[in-house]
């Protein structure tokens, strides 16, 4: 149906501009009006065509966007646990404490 009307438009295009110069060497003849003074309505007529040619017409289509294999990065999974925990977080055994430790500390438990 589109193509349709844009090519029912571009077929009046020719025979509406014959009919107006038509028109135009009729009035030249039989009336004191010369193509001379009469010539710019094939402008303005042409002009109307397309203007109307144009609302005819229905929008340019938008080509979809080009096809792509990019993937985005995906989120690793959250660790189970949270933080990895150490031993001696997990213990409350007051041996397991580094802090005890005199080779860690010399100055002995504070």
């Amino acid at each position: 149906m589109k193509d349709r009307d844009r090519s029912g438009m571009r077929g009046l295009r020719g025979p509406v501009m014959v009919i107006t110069v038509g028109v135009l060497f009729a009035l030249n003849n039989f009336t004191p009006y010369r193509f001379e003074e009469t010539w710019p309505v094939l402008i303005i007529v042409a002009g109307l065509v397309s203007l109307l040619g144009r609302a005819v017409a229905p929008p340019p289509m938008v080509p979809p966007p080009p096809y792509t294999t990019y993937q985005p990065p995906q989120t690793p999974p959250a660790a189970a646990g949270g933080y990895r925990q150490t031993p001696y977080s997990q213990s409350t055994d007051p041996r397991n404490d580094p802090r005890n430790n005199p080779r860690n500390n010399p100055g002995g438990p504070s």
